[in-house]
């Protein structure tokens, strides 16, 4: 798992943040029934603003269903109680099953649990629940689907709640990997179009239009090249010339402007 804009946390509340999120996963494990490996060993890594945890292959259902409801309202709860000088705690989880090296839990399986929570999809995901007062999304590898959900092994959690895609990371070209996503709140129906919105992979390498020369002009005729953010729908434009009581867009979240050559 990974909270979302930790690093933007003021390093002095950094460890008080990293207290809650510790006591937020505390509480849905053990609502689940789950018991998690010590801090000090090899099956529990702290990531700074994340976890990942390696627990017994029997344990795999237990953590779709019910820790992702149980995660979810833990998140609702503390967001609800939290200071207002704390910041909003969102997460994206990932649930994998593979085989790993004994004792110190090396393998594939570690490394496709990894590129599932650095996904495009399960960023996305979560930027969706985000603008629906979410808190949580998840990521479910194949694998794991097929052995929790599809064999019927989740019963507040039926097939029909999760949304069918590919999993991509954007500094990792050949990994592809079929999964399912679930937000908490957010009917696949609603998920799907955030999706769509996202630049496919193979849009991830085209060259940009070069930058002018300082002190030239971009050719009038020239259009802007759209950018488009993998890590949510909303697209950037640069422009590469003179602009004169130009409409850009209603709204502009970030804008950056180079003046070399002046």
């Amino acid at each position: 798992m990974d909270m979302q804009d930790y690093s933007r946390v003021p390093e002095a509340r950094m460890a008080s943040v990293r207290s809650d999120l510790d006591l937020v996963l505390a509480t849905a494990l053990a609502q689940s029934g789950l018991k998690p490996p010590p801090t000090d060993d090899p099956a529990f890594k702290d990531t700074g603003d994340g976890a990942i945890l390696v627990l017994p292959a029997e344990d795999v259902a237990l953590l779709v269903d019910p820790l992702l409801g149980h995660l979810h309202s833990a998140l609702v709860r503390y967001d609800r109680e939290r200071l207002a000088a704390s910041p909003p705690m969102r997460l994206r989880v990932a649930v994998h099953v593979g085989p790993l090296s004994q004792p110190d839990h090396r393998g594939d399986a570690i490394n496709d649990v990894c590129r599932l929570l650095n996904s495009t999809a399960l960023r996305t995901a979560l930027s969706a629940a985000r603008e629906h007062d979410g808190f949580l999304a998840a990521a479910v590898s194949d694998p794991a689907f097929r052995r929790t959900v599809r064999a019927g092994r989740t019963p507040e959690l039926p097939e029909r709640q999760f949304l069918a895609t590919t999993a991509h990371v954007r500094d990792k070209p050949h990994f592809a990997e079929p999964c399912h996503l679930y937000v908490p709140r957010l009917v696949p129906q609603l998920l799907a179009p955030y999706l769509s919105a996202v630049a496919p992979p193979a849009a991830w390498t085209v060259d940009p239009v070069a930058a002018p020369e300082p002190g030239s002009t971009q050719p009038s005729g020239r259009a802007s090249t759209p950018v488009r953010d993998v890590h949510g729908p909303a697209p950037t434009f640069q422009f590469n010339g003179e602009m004169h009581d130009t409409t850009v867009a209603h709204d502009i979240e970030y804008l950056r402007i180079d003046r070399r050559g002046r």
